[in-house]
């Protein structure tokens, strides 16, 4: 009985391809749900003074009056919404069409409470910025005490 020699790590080789596939798939192909997903980048930060934050949307490609902001305890959502045009609906002819969005949301949970009464809201150049007060805290206040006289005490 002749024994061939073997190689240890061809045992390796079906681990490694799957890494390497892995590897490929996430970092090199570009994948379809990162432009499917119908949502937009933004950034929020805390104001210097602490009293609020400011939310940076990038929402390019829609009108200031397809955006609708709502507002509520700690809560932001932010919805831009427009009809398709007629002409891309009836193109089937696209080899690639990553620019299509007819709806995006997002909604952001910030850490404290918000007076959505107060926020304030700019659009230019594709993004939105809303500058998002803090509810105020509620301070203490002396309550004072009356003391009512017992019967028959002069």
């Amino acid at each position: 009985m002749t024994l061939a020699p073997r190689d240890p790590f061809d045992a390796l080789m079906p681990l490694r391809e799957a890494m390497s596939r892995l590897f490929e798939e996430s970092f090199v192909t570009p994948r379809m749900e990162m432009f499917t997903s119908r949502t937009f980048p933004l950034d929020v930060y805390e104001t210097d003074n602490k009293k609020g934050y400011v939310i940076e949307a990038s929402i390019a490609g829609f009108k200031p009056e397809e955006i609708h902001v709502t507002a509520e305890d700690n809560m932001i959502h932010i919805q831009a919404s427009k009809k398709m045009e007629k002409e891309h609906k009836e193109k089937d002819n696209y080899i690639r069409r990553e620019r299509y969005a007819d709806e995006m949301d997002r909604t952001i949970s910030l850490p404290t409470h918000i007076d959505a009464n107060k926020i304030q809201a700019s659009y230019d150049n594709g993004v939105l910025i809303l500058q998002v007060p803090k509810v105020e805290e509620a301070k203490p206040k002396q309550v004072p005490i009356k003391v009512k006289e017992a019967a028959g005490s002069h």
